[in-house]
């Protein structure tokens, strides 16, 4: 019994890792949204100032370059990050389903002595009940 508390207890701190896991990477994607948008906002104001929209163009703004290719770069690495996300949530939910085996496990087990001990107690009663006939 001891150790099937112990590997609940792992089980359970597994899950919340990988939890932790999926939500650090939202948490990144989501900052990697911000800075994106951050961005796009720079470039429009940077052309708007410039007055000229054309990447193409021979005077567009390098500050307005550098920044589309780093929001560029920002945008494909949250990509990458929405595919390791999918990656966690598919591990995070293996570990949740590993858990509740175990769980369910663990309540069969305790069922299981809980009928046993219920057993051994009308076994004993019987047994008083008998002795009372005996002697009466």
């Amino acid at each position: 019994m001891k150790s099937r508390e112990t590997l609940i207890r792992l089980k359970k701190f597994q899950v919340d890792e990988k939890r932790r896991r999926v939500a650090q990477i939202e948490a990144m994607i989501a900052d990697f949204e911000r800075m994106a948008a951050d961005l796009d906002r720079e470039v429009a104001n940077e052309e708007r100032r410039a007055g000229i929209s054309d990447p193409g163009h021979f005077a567009y703004p390098t500050y307005a370059r550098a920044s589309r290719t780093r929001r560029e770069k920002i945008v494909h690495s949250a990509d990458e990050l929405r595919g390791q996300l999918d990656g966690a949530k598919s591990e995070l939910e293996f570990a949740f389903e590993d858990l509740k085996k175990v769980e369910i496990l663990q309540d069969r087990e305790m069922a299981a002595e809980r009928i046993e001990e219920q057993r051994r107690e009308q076994i004993e009663m019987d047994r008083v009940g008998s002795r009372m006939r005996l002697r009466a």
